[in-house]
């Protein structure tokens, strides 16, 4: 099988944010960054199905210059090699630019699977394998939590609400968006983080992929929610009061 995942880099979980100057985006000069934990557990998932099946898995990540940091801890822990599209401001993409290009980049391999994180630490939309995959006219599944490989097709359970799962058998090649916690994430070793320094990146420029990159949807403002607190005394009896609490808590507090 051949296997694309598409990872992205992040800042990291615990990072001090602040607003840069045009207040469109955090400041990312004084952060550190790592893989978007949802998308390490697609790779984990990838390189167990290459462990089982054979195959080969490429890491795709779009990025300025500084994300080859997280593309070598990806051909550490396993892929075979990887292909980078540089973008200098990935911020600025939004959904659909970001996924034309990504889907523009793979499309010369002809993969078998595509997997991606379900959503990104950052922005959470958790939209841009599901665009990739109506982009490239293939069939996709979202939150799945185990893949069995068939016979020219795949059968994966997802995760609904409630505790429910559902299984779906579908043909290949496919689009599938991974769950967190489907796995338990492998370290890379220091064999791999040597073997990696060798491993090929393709480099591309996301301006050259000939897509339309232009966003449909942009971010206007980033702010830091403010923090209030209001203190209230409920009069009168304790059954009136008891009355006038669950009615806060049900309209104002939405708890109940």
């Amino acid at each position: 099988m051949k296997i694309i995942v598409c990872i992205k880099q992040v800042p990291v979980r615990d990072s001090q944010l602040k607003v840069d100057g045009n207040g469109r985006w955090v400041r990312e000069d004084d952060l550190s960054f790592e893989i978007n934990e949802p998308d390490a557990y697609a790779l984990e998932e990838a390189l167990q199905l290459k462990e089982k099946h054979g195959g080969e898995v490429i890491a795709l990540c779009l990025g300025p210059a500084r994300a080859t940091q997280t593309i070598r801890e990806a051909l550490a822990k396993g892929a075979d090699r990887a292909i980078h599209v540089q973008a200098d401001n990935p911020g600025a993409l939004d959904t659909l630019a970001l996924a034309r290009a990504l889907a523009k980049a793979l499309q010369a391999e002809q993969p078998d699977l595509i997997l991606t994180g379900l959503q990104s630490d950052d922005l959470g939309y958790g939209q841009t394998g599901v665009v990739m995959a109506e982009l490239l006219g293939l069939p996709h599944a979202t939150i799945i939590m185990e893949v069995e490989k068939q016979e020219n097709a795949i059968r994966v359970r997802r995760e609904l609400e409630s505790g429910w799962f559902q299984w779906v058998t579908m043909p290949l090649p496919a689009v599938l968006t991974i769950q967190s916690g489907i796995r338990r994430l492998r370290y890379a070793t220091l064999m791999g983080i040597k073997k990696a320094k060798t491993k090929p990146v393709e480099t591309v420029a996301a301006a050259e992929l000939g897509v339309d990159l232009a966003p449909a949807v942009t971010i206007e403002k980033v702010y830091a929610p403010k923090k209030e607190k209001h203190t209230e005394i409920l009069t009168g009896g304790a059954k009136e009061a008891a009355a006038k609490l669950a009615e806060k808590l049900r309209f104002e507090a939405r708890v109940l």
